[in-house]
């Protein structure tokens, strides 16, 4: 499938044909390259562009949660950067986010409340900017004294 057939699955349950075009042009403002892709195969893009068209594809349900598991994984630097800003627009237009992540620094400081888990259990917990200071956290989780 194309990158744009792959945004419409996304919308397949909706009927709103006007909205669906302005959350389509939506998602090539905020990723370019699948814009400029739009015909392409789906199945040539790189991981970063590929978890790009799969939150593009998740946008197009106009989802009131977003569950997203490890969205960084595999992604250079600066394609993760641009996920998490995406994912911090998402949020601050009223969509819930469900995020696990290994990336503590980048997820908590997108998180209104998190959870540190180590083994199976909750160790920590709490609003996200309050963990992100948090001494054991910082120590244990993002390798500083």
């Amino acid at each position: 499938m194309s990158i744009q057939e792959n945004l419409e699955l996304g919308a397949f349950a909706r009927e709103d044909k006007a909205d669906i075009t302005k959350d389509m042009d939506r998602v090539y403002e905020l990723f370019p390259v699948l814009g400029e892709r739009r015909h392409q195969s789906a199945g040539v893009l790189s991981g970063g562009e590929q978890q790009m068209l799969a939150i593009g594809r998740a946008m197009m349900s106009r989802p009131k949660l977003l569950m997203l598991d490890e969205p960084s994984m595999g992604l250079s630097p600066i394609m993760m950067q641009r996920i998490f800003t995406v994912i911090g627009e998402l949020k601050e237009q009223g969509t819930t986010i469900l995020l696990v992540e290994q990336n503590a620094q980048a997820a908590l400081s997108l998180a209104d409340h998190g959870y540190v888990i180590e083994t199976g259990r909750i160790a920590f917990d709490g609003p996200g900017k309050d963990l992100l200071h948090d001494e054991r956290v910082r120590k244990a989780y993002l390798g500083e004294d």
